[in-house]
């Protein structure tokens, strides 16, 4: 396990004589595209429908890794607060002292989590702009999009006929009683040509995907749909989303996609599931949780999803962080049991998740924030290698073939921005 804060000047923990950080957010005039602001090579955003936080620079830097990263993140977050100045005359989700984050999904993964705190936030709620400046005096200004470029992902570690087979043994395990589900994942890989611009990526994720979360923290880069947990002023709220279909070619196919997910046993029983472990995890913090009574069909430009929505009151002062640290990994992106299907998952897949499935988001500085998990996401190194994922879950009557065409319509929002 390792914890650290890194400034400007040099390296201290947070919770030790770290230098205290000066916020001050400022409304500002209509600001425009947030994705331009950001930095080509290194980007930090968290967007939907346009709204939501974009960084520049870095005021601070915390990194974690092990069992506890998502617990030591949220101690040292307190700790960095406790010591800051703030300023907020907006008091809008977002604005004030926040930071992005990403965590790696397995605890023995290499991949290091981070909590970054922008020298600059710009953001936009409700027809509300601000400007956030941490330590810093500086206005960032849009810059033109780089040269357009294309990369082909190919196959990874994991092949589809690996792939399939893994689907195969995951299905013996399911019928052995070792697992109920589990979820596989396998991965693409690509190099993106030097000087590449990665807001080009994100642009075309927030334009073909508006109603997802488009996230860039430390060089993941995606569009989820998928809302971990969300926590404003006591309420907490999650979307949970876990059985799939593709859309169908016409009016009347899309309708029938959509009727048949609504009403398939397999697709049910693997949305179970998920929302079991939700509500599992968000019970012991909420006096009062309520869920939607049945799964509703999300329709996203390539997929229906079953969804749920969960909405509670928080009764413990846990803040977004310490709820992220008890629900994840749910059963939408691990399985059930979940160490059991965390096992199966070390056996069958041949490479480190890193953040994919992790969660992804924002905190401020009373502990709420957005978080979502990564998901229709690619790694982009620092030496610009693309490393690209997506998964499926696998319960008793999940058929391999249809897995792998899973994987393949969940590949294509990464695959088309990178194209």
């Amino acid at each position: 396990m390792r914890s650290r804060g890194e400034y400007a000047g040099g390296v201290s923990d947070p919770a030790v004589g770290a230098p205290a950080l000066v916020v001050e957010t400022v409304r500002a005039d209509d600001i425009g595209p947030l994705i331009p602001l950001l930095d080509s090579r290194d980007p930090l955003l968290f967007i939907r429908r346009g709204e939501g936080v974009a960084g520049v620079g870095e005021a601070l830097r915390l990194e974690f890794t092990g069992p506890n990263r998502i617990q030591d993140a949220a101690a040292a977050w307190r700790a960095v607060v406790a010591t800051a100045s703030i300023t907020d005359p907006v008091g809008l989700p977002g604005t004030g002292l926040i930071a992005l984050g990403s965590f790696a999904f397995s605890e023995s993964s290499k991949a290091t989590s981070v909590l970054i705190v922008p020298s600059v936030i710009i953001g936009r709620r409700d027809g509300t702009s601000w400007i956030t400046r941490v330590n810093s005096t500086s206005t960032p200004t849009a810059t033109a999009l780089g040269h357009e470029y294309r990369i082909s992902l190919l196959p990874g570690a994991m092949s589809a006929d690996d792939f399939v087979a893994a689907v195969d043994s995951s299905i013996a395990a399911i019928a052995a009683g070792t697992v109920s589900k589990v979820v596989l994942a396998r991965d693409l890989l690509g190099r993106l040509p030097e000087g590449a611009d990665l807001r080009r990526v994100l642009k075309t994720l927030a334009l073909g995907y508006p109603d997802c979360f488009t996230y860039a923290v430390n060089g993941l880069v995606g569009s989820s749909p998928e809302t971990l947990v969300r926590v404003d002023h006591g309420t907490v709220t999650a979307r949970v989303l876990a059985g799939s279909t593709g859309r169908g070619a016409d009016a009347d196919s899309d309708s029938d996609a959509a009727i048949a997910l609504a009403t398939s046993t397999k697709d049910l029983d693997e949305h179970q599931y998920a929302i079991a472990s939700v509500l599992g995890a968000l019970r012991p913090h909420s006096s009062v949780l309520t869920a939607s009574d049945q799964p509703f069909t999300l329709k996203l430009p390539n997929l229906w999803h079953l969804a749920s929505d969960v909405e509670g009151t928080l009764s413990d002062g846990s803040t977004s962080l310490d709820l992220v640290a008890a629900m994840h990994p749910t059963a939408a992106v691990a399985g059930a049991p979940t160490r059991a299907a965390l096992a199966l998952i070390d056996d069958l897949e041949p490479f480190d998740r890193g953040r994919y499935a992790g969660p992804v988001g924002w905190v401020d500085a009373n502990g709420d924030g957005e978080w979502a998990v990564a998901l229709r996401c690619a790694h982009v190194s620092s030496t610009g290698t693309v490393t690209a994922y997506a998964g499926a879950g696998i319960v008793s009557g999940s058929e391999p073939q249809r897995e792998l065409a899973e994987t393949r319509m969940k590949f294509r929002p990464i695959v088309e921005a990178f194209k």
